[in-house]
């Protein structure tokens, strides 16, 4: 005797019962919710509730239930976009959030639920991948440009006995002009960063990071200059003759008192004061013309 036999007998025991039907077959007494949860297609009960449904716990509850039902679709979408750089999950991630944009603006009159959701979908990942992933953040018209001649490369590249198109062919196919087909090309190279540790092509095995520059400080020097040079010009020619002993020919106060007939002390005595007074011209917080010593 078959088990679907013995199932009916068992049913045909009890009076007034109706034979159980076989485990295979769905029952009609089941809740309504089996039957959309067995293809997408009876998702359309679903739509129609969340549509009459306002803002509260149970129209959340139906959103929630609708984005487990479609989930699948939304990951079979991220899985288009694998092997580009993200990581899988990050991509299903995504495509979750485009699946609750398209639920949340979808109406049933529009025609099938996939058929809205996958370009919604779709266009958040292609978001994701423009916003987000760029190791240098271009403007989208380069980026647009970017795309246009990756693909014209390779369509070109695809030809029989094709070699590297050059730009002019790449402008001649896309109908890009020449310095859109360049602006282009140097977007491939933006897309990832290269480590400051990266080895350059050579025999010393240099690094990207050894051929940045270092801060010079004679940059600082020039500045200082500048700044100093108007109030020296202001000093008398005694001063700005101890300031040339004195910073240029590295002269001791001794030596230059010596050479100017003075003390020691009065040359300290202007060096200081000289100093003082260029470096308030300098920065604008005394008078441009000093009172002569």
């Amino acid at each position: 005797m078959s088990p679907h036999a013995s199932v009916l007998r068992r049913g045909a025991d009890v009076p007034g019962s109706r034979p159980e039907a076989a485990p295979c077959v769905e029952r009609s007494q089941e809740p309504e919710k089996r039957a959309y949860r067995a293809s997408p297609a009876g998702s359309a009960v679903l739509f129609a509730r969340l549509t009459g449904l306002e803002e509260g716990a149970e129209r959340e509850a139906v959103r929630a239930e609708l984005v487990s039902l479609w989930l699948p679709l939304a990951q079979r979408v991220a899985g288009r976009f694998s092997n580009r750089g993200e990581e899988l999950e990050d991509l299903r991630q995504v495509a979750a959030v485009g699946l609750i944009k398209a639920m949340d603006r979808y109406d049933p009159e529009q025609g099938p639920f996939e058929v809205y959701a996958v370009p919604t979908i779709t266009g958040e990942i292609k978001r994701h991948f423009r916003d987000r992933t760029w190791a240098v953040r271009v403007p989208r018209r380069t980026q647009e440009l970017r795309n246009q001649v990756r693909t014209a490369r390779r369509e070109l590249a695809d030809r029989p006995g094709s070699h590297e198109p050059t730009p002019a062919a790449l402008a001649a196919h896309t109908g890009l002009t020449e310095s859109e087909v360049g602006r282009g090309l140097a977007a491939l190279e933006s897309y990832t960063a290269l480590s400051l540790d990266a080895e350059i092509a050579s025999e010393d095995h240099f690094t990207l990071g050894d051929q940045l520059g270092e801060a010079d400080p004679s940059f600082d020097v020039v500045t200082d200059r500048e700044a100093a040079k108007q109030g020296l010009r202001h000093l008398p020619e005694r001063e700005q003759t101890i300031l040339y002993l004195r910073f240029f020919h590295d002269m001791t106060q001794t030596q230059i008192a010596d050479v100017l007939g003075i003390s020691q002390m009065q040359v300290s005595r202007l060096i200081s004061r000289s100093c003082a007074r260029v470096r308030a011209e300098a920065l604008a917080e005394c008078p441009t013309d000093p009172t002569p010593a």
